[in-house]
């Protein structure tokens, strides 16, 4: 099979990822929770992979706390920041993981910039949007459906000048892009461990920069006698046990991550995508979402052909890519797409130039067969 699904999993690991989850299964215990051998390799452990989080992505160990996911992370931070009624700036290419979590608060939402591959035009809007009032920024650094590169540094910089926190998301960014807490200022950036940075699903990080609330209450295996979780960080957003099996998976995909570098595999990824735009647009029928700035990832449509049965197609020839809304409704609202959805094909570093073309030929031949 040829995956191009790296948007919603990176499915190739590097082998030091399975062989480091496997190794925590037999030799791993719960850290904090004794001061036995198993114990603590896993307190070692989660502390190295902090220690490396940090340091990627500019920001102190203790400020990096392990999540399930991206979600689990917005999550936390939104509800750090945001109550009902306050009003709440984002973009127009927002996955549901932010949307959603604001409606159910019963927040203002503002949408601020919907038109793609357009960066003056989104941060004019954010500018615009920014009133008085505003109580946070909840900003994608880069569109899961359209790979558009939303121009964060900006935003960021307009949000310390009007002193409103700024909550990112990098889903689409960790790994490839230059995700700096620090310098940006932000007030929280959310990652998964299972896209670019070729974790295990299961596995995400929340870098804070500001204060937080707690999502779920439970044991911390520290300050046990408190009523309420611990007042410092990590151990205040960090209650149960933790994935510790997936968390060392992470650490090794961080660690090919840094020795590979991201703006190597970035450029890789984006290669890949040129290449394969190139051939689509010679393709009669197609419609490509292209622009810049813009990752590796690619969007498209063909006139008359349902996108989940071009992608069906696709994969009875052994190709894997994603069709439909890909949980971002807002962005192909934006996009013009909402009701058609998009054909979305999503590279990572293992993907290779040859499969683009194998790519290329199973399209041509599945449209030849309408």
């Amino acid at each position: 099979m040829i995956y191009f699904d790296a948007g919603a999993t990176t499915l190739q690991k590097p082998p030091t990822v399975a062989a480091a989850a496997a190794r925590a299964i037999s030799s791993c215990a719960s850290p904090g929770r004794g001061g036995y051998p198993a114990a603590m390799r896993a307190a070692d452990a989660l502390f190295a992979c902090r220690q490396l989080a940090g340091q990627m992505f500019d920001t102190e160990a203790e400020h990096v706390v392990f999540t399930m996911n991206a979600t689990h992370a917005l999550n936390l931070a939104i509800k750090s920041l945001v109550g009902p009624g306050d009003r709440v700036v984002i973009s127009g290419f927002e996955h549901n993981a932010f949307r959603r979590p604001l409606h159910h608060i019963g927040a203002e939402i503002c949408v601020a910039g919907q038109t793609l591959f357009d960066p003056e035009d989104t941060l004019r809007c954010f500018r615009e949007a920014l009133k008085p009032g505003t109580k946070a920024v909840v900003c994608t650094h880069v569109s899961n459906v359209f790979g558009y590169i939303l121009p964060l540094e900006q935003i960021a910089a307009l949000c310390r000048e009007r002193s409103v926190p700024l909550i990112v998301d990098a889903s689409q960014s960790a790994g490839v892009l230059p995700v700096r807490l620090r310098a940006l200022g932000a007030a929280f950036v959310c990652m998964p461990g299972h896209k670019s940075l070729y974790g295990p699903q299961g596995t995400g990080l929340l870098l804070c920069g500001a204060q937080t609330k707690t999502l779920l209450e439970g044991g911390s295996g520290s300050d046990s006698r408190l009523d309420d979780m611990p007042t410092y960080l990590p151990d205040r957003l960090e209650a149960g046990t933790h994935n510790v099996c997936g968390i060392c998976g992470l650490m090794e995909g961080l660690r090919f991550v840094r020795s590979r570098q991201p703006g190597s595999i970035l450029r890789h990824e984006i290669a890949l995508r040129t290449h394969l735009q190139t051939i689509l647009r010679a393709v009669p029928s197609v419609c490509v979402y292209s622009g810049e700035p813009q990752a590796g990832t690619c969007s498209f449509t063909v006139d008359g052909t349902d996108c989940e049965q071009l992608a069906q197609a696709l994969y009875a020839r052994g190709i894997a890519v994603r069709a439909g809304l890909h949980c971002a409704p807002l962005a192909h609202a934006s996009a013009g797409t909402l009701q058609s959805g998009t054909v979305r094909v999503s590279f990572s570093a293992f993907n290779t130039m040859e499969e683009t073309d194998r790519f290329a030929r199973a399209l041509r031949a599945v449209l030849q067969k309408r």
